[in-house]
């Protein structure tokens, strides 16, 4: 058995992505079209995403626009953006959909910041959870032979120097948000 240090890091750079998009449905006072991901329509018998019968985009700075390709889809989309937990009441003029994103209020940025450091915690725990299989992976390669001790202190150096460079990764990403919602 080898011991694969890719995998791992494929691991950690799952945990990225899984951070980047879940930050990216987190509302800020700007208008985001990755805020509708999780929204599932009602069309035709089946749950389908707003992307895959609209087009989606932002007019303004604080409005998106949503324009479907079939006008009978209009009151189911708005059916399923005001059963969402986004927040926002859809506004259906017959030919679009407007979402207005209102202006956050300090109270408003303060918890939505709270849900990003929440998000970054749980982050930072899968990392160490992926460091831990690292290491136990390891573990048992010294333990069947595979590896002498100056390997083994090589592999776990490898996987500190890995979850630290991972760590800071999320520590960035976060930040970034945190600005971006305490920007007024």
């Amino acid at each position: 058995m080898e011991f694969n240090i890719k995998k791992f890091e494929e691991k950690m750079q799952k945990c990225i992505n899984n951070l980047t998009s879940e930050y990216a449905a987190i509302r800020a006072s700007r208008a985001n079209p990755a805020i509708l991901k999780k929204v599932r329509v009602e069309y035709y018998g089946s749950l389908t995403s707003i992307e895959q019968i609209a087009s989606v985009s932002v007019s303004e700075a604080r409005v998106l626009v949503i324009n479907p390709w079939d006008s009978s889809s209009l009151p189911l989309i708005e059916k399923a953006i005001q059963q969402s937990d986004i927040g926002i009441n859809p506004v259906n003029d017959g030919k679009v959909i407007r979402l207005n994103f209102p202006q956050l209020t300090q109270e408003g940025r303060k918890e939505i910041v709270k849900e990003v450091r929440s998000l970054k915690e749980a982050a930072k725990i899968t990392i160490r959870n992926v460091r831990k299989d690292a290491l136990n992976e390891i573990k048992n390669l010294k333990k069947d032979g595979t590896f002498s001790e100056d390997e083994v202190k090589a592999k776990e150096n490898n996987i500190k120097k890995l979850v630290d460079e991972y760590n800071e990764k999320i520590d960035d990403i976060s930040e970034k948000k945190e600005k971006e919602v305490m920007e007024v």
